[in-house]
């Protein structure tokens, strides 16, 4: 799912751009990364400076980000998105780029090779979308957006102290001038003939009203002043949450209804009924772009379309066994209705739903030791999303902080419990939390010998995502899917990620229509329509995000296949999915290489 529990630091993250792969080292043998070379080596020491440089000025420059990855420092202020501090942070990023470039790869040792070419590969990804202006101007999507960012901010700052609060006042008194400068964004994109289309503003606007139409004390954005540290002194409580009501009603709440004036007024009118970027200017190039960014392949659009039907048809194929297997009389379409229209294959409330993911990700906890070699510490915990997302918004995970402060979460959409099967459940689970997401994002953290922007867990979505679609494969392994209608909820994931592949490509690459992508979703996939409605609207307002998904899970199961057929007895699939997690998120070229070089490593 779109883990959009992360739009803040969205500005940071390096979807990257294809570029040839240092030779790379192998993982070690138990799954631990390698160790880098010598401190007491002057590139060495000039590398991680700048590594640690520009990991500070990233904190700084975009203290969303830094709240995100647990470092609280810069909690009484928000970024800075003028032009002129854009221009700003392009000619730094030019600068560091400048640097790594100017350090001989010969120099290093081979982690810290690795290292320089993704630096190198996320500031040139960067730097390859700041001509495209008006697209860059697209803040508002369909489930995450300028409309929802601060809400999900807030759930992740810290109240135990007194401090923590006064933080948090002054980031709140800073709203009204950010929702200015993106306001103003938007109005340069506009005036470039960039405007996000009507189906996904009117999403937007939904959220919008969820949040600004709720009691102040009912309200997200002041959620945070309900969790005030039991430590703080009674009449300091009072006086923090008075505040943060005068907050709430003096700044956040009249910078939200300016957003939605100026959406109402002046965006709507604009909005185009198609979001395909082959009708905006310079759109095709863009498209280019983020696929490749995004699958960190040198993919075309028209390569990934083929793949979602191929993969669309051979998932298909197996759908229709279970149909088999189950001994229902009809069709695809009338098992479809049976299966969404039946009430024994619902929760009866949204407690009871999220009872039964926290009874799912139980038993897959108990298997995990099966299937890695080293497990990551951090705790995880399944909670209920914020009800301002609608019962149509898609589950997500959040991440640990880095410090260890903050569990991970698995953010189930309980709101949803009347449109969601529990047929469904097994494999999101394994998706959202292990051993997907938390796991590969948990583990990464936990990698010492890697500097901290590798650490992060996130950065490509295809290794991320691909990862947390493959850990979908992993529940066949531990008996996740015994009962059929399991194995057929699994399935239809993976016939919703196949289907991706084909919508995305389709509607910016090939001018389909939303109609056209909804009925090939609920036809083809068998998602059900208000489903298939927000996800089209995803793709319609993230272009590209939605292929890394698939694209990066055939390619770990590539890498499977080959590590099984070149080491035969020796090929140990525990330590195979540590090779693959232990180095951080990856482009998948680069992975490869590393997998390739464990495999070589392994078969001596």
């Amino acid at each position: 799912m779109k883990h959009r529990h992360h739009l803040a630091a969205l500005c940071l993250v390096a979807l990257a751009l294809p570029v040839a792969a240092q030779p790379a080292p192998a993982p070690a043998a138990s799954g631990s990364p390698a160790s880098p070379a010598s401190p007491a080596s002057p590139a060495t020491r000039a590398l991680h400076a700048l590594f640690d440089r520009d990991w500070q000025r990233q904190a700084e420059r975009f203290p969303e980000f830094a709240t995100f990855r647990g470092d609280y420092r810069y909690n009484d202020r928000l970024s800075d998105a003028s032009p002129e501090a854009e221009a700003a942070d392009a000619a730094d990023l030019r600068r560091s780029l400048a640097e790594a470039k100017a350090i001989a790869p010969e120099s290093l040792g081979a982690t810290d090779r690795v290292s320089r070419e993704l630096f190198i590969r996320r500031i040139e990804s960067r730097l390859a979308l700041e001509p495209y202006t008006g697209y860059r101007s697209l803040s508002l999507g369909s489930l995450w957006g300028l409309q929802s960012s601060l809400a999900g901010l807030l759930q992740q700052v810290p109240m135990a102290r007194a401090e923590h609060a006064e933080q948090l006042l002054k980031r709140l008194a800073a709203y009204p001038q950010r929702m200015d400068q993106e306001i103003d964004k938007l109005r340069r994109g506009m005036a470039t003939g960039w405007v996000t289309p009507r189906p996904v503003l009117e999403r937007a606007l939904a959220q919008l009203d969820g949040q600004v139409n709720a009691e102040i004390e009912a309200s997200p954005f002041y959620a945070p002043f309900k969790r005030l540290g039991g430590d703080i002194p009674a009449a300091e409580r009072t006086r923090l949450q008075a505040a943060g009501r005068a907050a709430v009603e003096r700044a956040v709440l009249p910078a939200m209804k300016k957003l939605r004036a100026f959406i109402v007024e002046e965006y709507l009118p604009k909005a185009p009924l198609s979001g395909a970027f082959l009708h905006y200017p310079g759109g095709k190039a863009v498209y280019d772009i983020l696929v490749q960014q995004q699958t960190t392949t040198t993919l075309t659009a028209a390569e990934v379309h083929a793949i979602g039907l191929r993969e669309m048809a051979r998932i298909r194929a197996e759908m229709a066994q279970v149909q088999k297997q189950v001994r229902f009389e009809g069709d695809f379409a009338a098992f479809l209705k049976h299966l969404h229209a039946d009430p024994k294959f619902y929760a009866t409330s949204p407690e009871d739903m999220l009872a039964r993911y926290r009874d799912i990700t139980k038993r897959i906890d108990a298997e995990m030791p099966r299937l890695f070699a080293e497990l990551p510490r951090s705790p995880y915990g399944v909670r209920a999303m914020p009800a301002h997302l609608g019962p149509s918004a898609a589950d997500n995970y959040s991440a640990p902080a880095l410090d260890g402060s903050r569990p991970g979460w698995f953010n189930a959409n309980v709101l949803g419990f009347k449109a969601r099967p529990v047929w469904a459940m097994p494999s999101l689970a394994a998706h959202e939390a292990v051993p997907g997401h938390h796991l590969q994002i948990a583990r990464a953290q936990e990698l010492g010998a890697l500097p901290e922007f590798r650490r992060s867990g996130w950065g490509y979505t295809a290794y991320s995502e691909g990862w947390a679609l493959y850990a979908e494969t992993l529940g066949r392994d531990i008996g996740l899917y015994d009962d059929p209608y399991a194995l057929f909820g699994h399935l239809q994931w993976q016939a919703l990620r196949a289907a991706r592949l084909v919508v995305d490509t389709g509607i910016h690459a090939q001018g389909w229509s939303r109609q056209q992508a909804i009925d090939y979703m609920t036809n083809e996939g068998g998602i059900e329509l208000g489903f298939a409605s927000s996800e089209v609207d995803r793709y319609t307002s993230n272009p590209g995000q939605a292929l890394a998904y698939m694209i990066g899970q055939l390619k770990i199961i590539e890498l499977r296949d080959r590590a099984k057929a070149k080491l035969g007895a020796k090929f140990d699939l525990r330590r195979f999915h540590n090779a693959v997690l232990d180095n951080g998120a990856l482009p998948l070229t680069t992975l490869e290489s590393l997998i390739d070089a464990w495999i070589a490593g392994q078969a001596v």
